[in-house]
Formats: C-alpha cells, sequence, structure tokens
C-alpha cells in the first residue's frame, strides 16, 4: 500500500487572495525599500555565512532559537510508506526538512540533511534503526550543521557529498551520477550546481519497492519555488532544474525547506489565470492554517504552477513580458526567463 501526505483528496481550502487587479494588469511583485539580497550587502553577508565561523555561529544562534519555539517541530509531518521503505520527513529549524530513509527489512537507514541532530537522533531512537548513511545536498549550515554531531555519535555511518562543497565531515566524496546502495535502497547523486557549485540532489530508486522515484532536492527545487543563485548563473540553474524533470513526472519532490506558501502566493501574481496553480494554493492555505506539511509534491504536479519549471509556457513569457529575440536560442530564452522570475523573487522575498 502507498501512503504520501499532499497526493490524495480534495483539496479545499479558503479562496486565495487575488489582489483586485483588472485583467490583463501586469503585477509586479516590489513594495517600497525593497532590498535586492543579491546586492553587495547581501553578497558580503552570504560570504560570511558560507565561509566562516560566523556562518556556523548564526546556525547555532538559529538551531536554538527554533527549539524554542517549535519544540514539536515547525509542521505535522507524516510518514510515507511503500513496500519496504519508510519516508520519514523531520520538520526542523524554523522552515527545513531533514528527511530519515529506512530500510524497513533491515533497519537500516540513510538521512538527508541533517539540520538540527537532537532532532535527528530522536527520530532515529524512534525509529530503531542504524543510521549508515548520511546524504549532504550542500555546504550551507542549515543542511549540514547536524552532520559532526551525528557522524561522532554513529561513527561507522559514512557521509556523503559533493567534494566541490566545504561538506562538514564528508567521508564519502561523490561524482555525478553516482549510486550508492543503503540496505536494499539505492541512491543516486546528481551534481544540480547553481544555488552553490557543489549542490547535488538525491534520488531513490523506487523500482525495487514498487514505487514512484523520490527526490531529495535541497535548495535545488521547492514546491512551486527553487533556490536562490548564490554560486551559479541561471544558465546553470537551467540546466540544473531540466536535469531534475529528466526524471518523470511521477517522482516525488521532497524538499530541503516548507517555502510552499510563500513561493505559490508569489506565483500567483505572476500567472493570474491558472486554476492549477489557484486550487494548489487553496489547498496549501488551509495545510499550513492546520500547521500540516505541504510535501511531497511531483514534477508532473509542479510543472503545472511553479514559475521556475514554467520558463517555456508562453502564458508565463508574456506575463513577464519577455519575447524570444530573433536568432535568440530556445535555451537562452529560457535562461533569461528565469533571471526574471528569480529578480522578481527575490524583491518579494525581501518585503
Amino acid at each position: 500500500r502507498q501512503s504520501c501526505n499532499g497526493l490524495a483528496g480534495p483539496r479545499a481550502g479558503p479562496d486565495p487572495a487575488r489582489g483586485g487587479l483588472p485583467e490583463g494588469v501586469e503585477y509586479i511583485p516590489t513594495r517600497k525599500k525593497a532590498k535586492n539580497p543579491m546586492k553587495p550587502v547581501g553578497v558580503a553577508w552570504y560570504s560570511l555565512y558560507a565561509h566562516t565561523r560566523l556562518g556556523y555561529l548564526f546556525y547555532q544562534r538559529q538551531v536554538k532559537k527554533a527549539r524554542e519555539r517549535y519544540p514539536q517541530g515547525h509542521s505535522a509531518s507524516q510518514p510515507c510508506h511503500f513496500p519496504g521503505v519508510k519516508i520519514l520527513p523531520i520538520p526542523v529549524l524554523s522552515n527545513n526538512y531533514s528527511y530519515l530513509v529506512i530500510d524497513t527489512g533491515s533497519r537500516r537507514a540513510a538521512v538527508i540533511d541533517p539540520s538540527d541532530p537532537l532532532a535527528v537522533q530522536a527520530a532515529i531512537e524512534e525509529e530503531e534503526v542504524i543510521l549508515e548513511a548520511i546524504f549532504c545536498t550542500h555546504k550551507h549550515w542549515d543542511h549540514s550543521g547536524g552532520n559532526a554531531v551525528l557522524h561522532q555519535r554513529h561513527n561507522s555511518c559514512k557521509v556523503y557529498g559533493s567534494a566541490l562543497d566545504a561538506i562538514p565531515e564528508l567521508t564519502s566524496p561523490l561524482v555525478d551520477r553516482e549510486k550508492v546502495s543503503v540496505g536494499c535502497l539505492t541512491f543516486e547523486a546528481l551534481a544540480t550546481p547553481g544555488h552553490t557549485v557543489g549542490h547535488m540532489v538525491y534520488v531513490l530508486d523506487g523500482g525495487p519497492f514498487g514505487g514512484p522515484p523520490c527526490l531529495f532536492s535541497g535548495d535545488l527545487l521547492f514546491l512551486a519555488g527553487c533556490g536562490e543563485l548564490f554560486e551559479g548563473s541561471p544558465e546553470t540553474m537551467l540546466a540544473s532544474l531540466d536535469v531534475a524533470l529528466g526524471l518523470g513526472d511521477d517522482t516525488l519532490l521532497w524538499p530541503g525547506h516548507e517555502y510552499a506558501l510563500e513561493c505559490l502566493t508569489f506565483a500567483s501574481l505572476l500567472e493570474l489565470d491558472n486554476p492549477a496553480l489557484e486550487q494548489k494554493l487553496q489547498w496549501v492555505t488551509q495545510q499550513r492554517q492546520e500547521k500540516r506539511s505541504t510535501c511531497p509534491s511531483t514534477l508532473g504536479e509542479e510543472q503545472t504552477y511553479n514559475p521556475f519549471l514554467r520558463t517555456h509556457r508562453p502564458e508565463l513569457q508574456a506575463a513577464l513580458g519577455l519575447r524570444q529575440g530573433a536568432g535568440e536560442q530556445h535555451n537562452a530564452f529560457r535562461a533569461r526567463v528565469l533571471k526574471e522570475v528569480r529578480r522578481r523573487k527575490d524583491l518579494y522575498k525581501a518585503t
């Protein structure tokens, strides 16, 4: 029996606010004194966060505050069961997700992005599993900060990630398309640079347990969103998103953050007449009012409302006021569309 939160049942809920704009009027989501996080001050802060001990101290403060504010986690999530495997989302920090993936036959497990080691260790103990692997999508502390504590506690556990990122406690560098087995589970690492130069996602092969592939996307892809371009170009991010889409429409998307409401609200300001987007926003609004998790989604569903996956769609291009130039290659134009969506999202987020 297959069971996953957020993939079944009617999506009912309150009507999303549409802003009262007349038909045909374009909305550019900015406000007074909005700060673009990619301006020099933002770049300086990012460098401190990603490359100095100040970033780790900031992460520790985030953990402390989140534990106080969300003693039970920021969202109520449900495990996903397939024959022989269990996926347990662990809500950590203020909006992150770690994932404990269990081979239920051998009780061997892997964790993806253990942001808060105490929360992850509690899940390991409750599930009574042996931690064999830590899969880290990228170096940022809100995804890798728990590596050291967990690796010290489970010293036979291997820490996987890209050698291009400064992954804490990295023991087993991976290259693109490399596979790792944990019990009867097989994970494939895919290089997806853009958010960071060494960002990787991990795909659980669904074949052996009769389920779909499961994409643990870190900060590459969120429900209705994608990661900021801290260390890559729009062209790089577009290529990485296309790699993810190549996994197939039935692939389950397990994102690194609970950003669904913010991302869908932003998307609804770009595409004013998208029934799939409206329906998903209604469902997500209800889920978040009840503090419930919104994951997983599917890649097929994401393509109906996620603007970062709709760069080829004429309706989005028209909403942005962009047209393909004479002699401009299709993917070059798509990258330009992605750049504009990302620019507007950064401004929207900064308000």
